[in-house]
């Protein structure tokens, strides 16, 4: 006899939580995203990894937040909180291809940032449209 509650639970794929992410965030492709740089109110914020930025640079005045540090730099109770974090501000988060930035736009929202969303493509998309980038900050 098999007992319920010992039945594995069957995970979903990490496209679906993707899915989920984004119909909860939305998203901004990169004709809006370039128009939204010249808005002052508005913080991208980058989650790659620090060699990917290394790679690729970053979009002109991007922050960078390791997607691992993402809860503990907007917690306000946490001792790695940062202010940048508590502005009013929209932040548009971005990766590589849209897909750590719209699971990282989902719990920045879940975790009280009002106006959040993601670049729909990454910054893949951004230098595939022959839009700049700078090299990362170094400080």
């Amino acid at each position: 006899m098999s007992d319920a509650t010992n039945t594995p639970k069957i995970a979903p794929s990490s496209a679906s939580l993707v899915a989920q992410a984004e119909a909860y965030v939305g998203h901004v492709d990169v004709a809006s995203a370039a128009d939204m740089l010249k808005v002052t109110d508005v913080r991208f914020i980058d989650v790659r990894d620090v060699r990917e930025l290394g790679r690729t640079g970053r979009i002109p005045g991007a922050k960078h937040c390791p997607r691992g540090m993402l809860e503990f730099w907007i917690d306000q109770e946490s001792p790695y909180h940062k202010p940048l974090f508590a502005e009013d501000a929209t932040f548009v988060f971005y990766c590589a291809s849209g897909w750590r930035s719209a699971l990282a736009a989902q719990t920045a929202k879940q975790m009280g940032l009002q106006k959040v969303t993601h670049l729909k493509g990454g910054i893949t998309a951004w230098i595939e449209t022959g839009k700049p980038t700078e090299a990362r900050e170094t400080s």
